[in-house]
């Protein structure tokens, strides 16, 4: 797989996972049908933030594990791709639903900003799946791991302004398709659970061949 290959299969999980309405998405919209589109960009710009420090801490862990126990590499990458099958099979099986979405708390952009951060870095989940995510991409091969870390960590925070930005401009009718298509919304999950299976499927081959 070239690196161009490996950046796009990155970027369709990426996609695929920010997509499945979930805790971020919610937050933003129920900012954004609160407080206007500005606090609702200020909760994006939150998560965004939050988005960051977690490629941060998952491009520094491959990097250390990477250049100092290099042995553990593809352990981790098989453990990490067990992992994302694991919640790949869990977004199959499972029908996700949208009920209306509420009032955001947050009254003013910095407590949105400060709010939106805040939910995303104290999420622990957040952290194990962006260690289980980063291994299947970050190759010693392609070149330098914090430059390689770096376009990624770019991709996540482009991807969920995109996303999410859209949502926080047009909040009402963002919602209104959220609450009023549920099988829509639960095929978005089925195929994010199928993306994640076939990602970790791809890991474990290409770990096993250059094993």
């Amino acid at each position: 797989m070239t690196y161009s290959e490996n950046l796009w299969l990155f970027f369709t999980l990426l996609f695929g996972i920010i997509i499945v309405p979930g805790m971020d998405m919610l937050f933003v919209l129920a900012n954004a049908l609160t407080g206007g589109r500005r606090t609702g960009l200020a909760a994006t710009a939150g998560i965004m933030a939050g988005g960051a420090v977690h490629s941060l801490y998952g491009a520094i862990g491959v990097g250390l594990l990477a250049s100092l126990l290099p042995a553990l590499f593809n352990p981790l990458l098989f453990a990490g791709a067990a992992y994302m099958a694991w919640i790949g099979f869990g977004l199959v099986r499972s029908s996700i639903a949208v009920g209306s979405v509420g009032p955001g708390s947050a009254r003013t952009v910095w407590r949105a900003f400060r709010q939106g951060a805040l939910t995303c870095l104290i999420n622990p989940k957040a952290y194990l799946f962006m260690l289980a995510v980063y291994p299947q991409f970050l190759k010693p091969a392609y070149g330098p791991i914090w430059l390689q870390g770096l376009v990624m960590g770019l991709m996540t925070v482009a991807t969920q302004f995109a996303v999410y930005g859209a949502l926080a401009l047009t909040a009402g009718r963002s919602r209104d398709l959220l609450v009023a298509n549920p099988a829509a919304t639960a095929m978005a999950g089925r195929v994010a659970g199928l993306l994640l299976i076939l990602v970790s499927t791809l890991s474990v081959w290409h770990g096993w061949k250059s094993a």
